[in-house]
C-alpha cells in the first residue's frame, strides 16, 4: 500500500506498531516533494501522534479483521456491540469510536474492527438516514446565515440542515462529516 491508499480509519504499521490514521492531508509545496501530513493513533497505547511520510512511499497495512455486529447499548464508558455470527458480545471505548456514536441508533448493523484480534473501532457507511425528532420553524426571508438551521435527529446528533427541513422529514447524513447530504423521500 502507498501514501495515496490512506483514508480514515485505516490500520498501518509504523515502527513495528499498529496504528489508526485519525486524519491525513495530501501537502504539495511550491518548492521540494508532495508528502502526506498524517495524524496516528497507536492501537495499544492510545498515543496520539503526528507523522509525515513522502508521496508514495509504501506503508505496511496491519492485519486487521473486520466483523459484521449490531449495536446494542452504551454504558457512558464503553458500547457493546454483538458479533452477528457467533452472537459474542464485546465493548469497545466510546474514546475509540468518537464522533461516529452520535450516528448510531440501538440495533444498528455497523462493521467492527479487530486489531490482533482485540475489538478497537467500528466502520459505519458513509450515508445513512434519520428521522428529524426536533426542527425549529425556519423563518421565511431568513436567509441572511445561509439558509441553514440546526435540527435533533433521533440518535440526538445536532445537524445544521436547510430552511425546509421540518420535523418529521426523513434526512441523509454524511457519516465522516456529520453534514446533511439530502431529504430523502418516505
Amino acid at each position: 500500500m502507498i501514501t495515496a491508499d490512506f483514508k480514515k480509519g485505516l490500520a498501518i504499521k509504523y515502527n513495528g506498531e499498529t496504528c489508526i490514521i485519525l486524519s491525513y492531508q495530501f501537502v504539495s509545496p511550491g518548492k521540494g516533494s508532495a508528502f502526506t501530513r498524517t495524524k496516528l493513533k497507536n492501537a495499544k497505547s492510545g498515543k496520539i501522534f503526528e507523522v509525515s511520510f513522502r508521496s508514495n512511499e509504501s506503508i505496511e497495512e496491519a492485519s486487521v479483521q473486520y466483523r459484521n455486529s449490531q449495536y446494542l447499548y452504551n454504558d457512558g464508558t464503553d458500547m457493546t456491540f454483538m458479533d452477528e455470527v457467533s452472537y459474542e458480545q464485546f465493548t469497545i471505548p466510546l474514546e475509540n469510536i468518537g464522533d461516529m456514536k452520535d450516528y448510531i441508533l440501538e440495533g444498528s448493523e455497523v462493521i467492527a474492527m479487530f486489531i490482533d484480534d482485540e475489538p478497537f473501532s467500528i466502520q459505519l457507511p458513509p450515508k445513512l438516514n434519520f428521522k428529524v425528532i426536533e426542527a425549529p420553524a425556519g423563518n421565511k426571508g431568513d436567509t441572511a446565515t445561509g439558509g441553514t438551521k440546526q435540527v435533533v435527529i433521533e440518535t440526538g446528533a445536532k445537524v445544521n440542515v436547510p430552511l425546509f427541513i421540518k420535523e418529521g422529514d426523513l434526512i441523509r447524513v454524511n457519516t465522516d462529516t456529520g453534514e446533511y447530504v439530502e431529504r430523502v423521500s418516505q
